[in-house]
């Protein structure tokens, strides 16, 4: 894995009580109803405001890729978010659904 790769966990190992603490936060939950309508790059993301520390954004980011809601990947010299909607909905059906009304 090059430096610039992120971990992600594999769908068998996604629980589903980390895929909620996840989303129980209002701004990781934010980031997800964007992510949902399509791929961002971190910069179209809302987690990009300027209000917000660097270091709160990455923790945020970081809270969800490790929690297997989204995909965080190089693209170019930015990186893209990408909500895991297929697994998520392979593994927990209706999940995604009922949280993002």
């Amino acid at each position: 894995m090059a430096s610039y790769d992120l971990e992600h966990p594999a769908i068998d190992e996604i629980e589903l009580t980390d895929v909620l603490f996840a989303l129980s936060d209002p701004a990781r939950l934010e980031i997800v109803r964007e992510v949902s309508a399509g791929p961002l790059s971190m910069a179209e993301c809302g987690a990009t405001n300027p209000a917000l520390p660097k270091s709160t954004k990455s923790h945020l980011m970081k809270v969800l890729r490790e929690a297997g809601v989204v995909r965080n990947e190089p693209d170019g010299r930015g990186r893209r978010l990408t909500l895991r909607r297929e697994e998520l909905d392979e593994r927990f059906p209706g999940l995604l659904d009922s949280i993002l009304r």
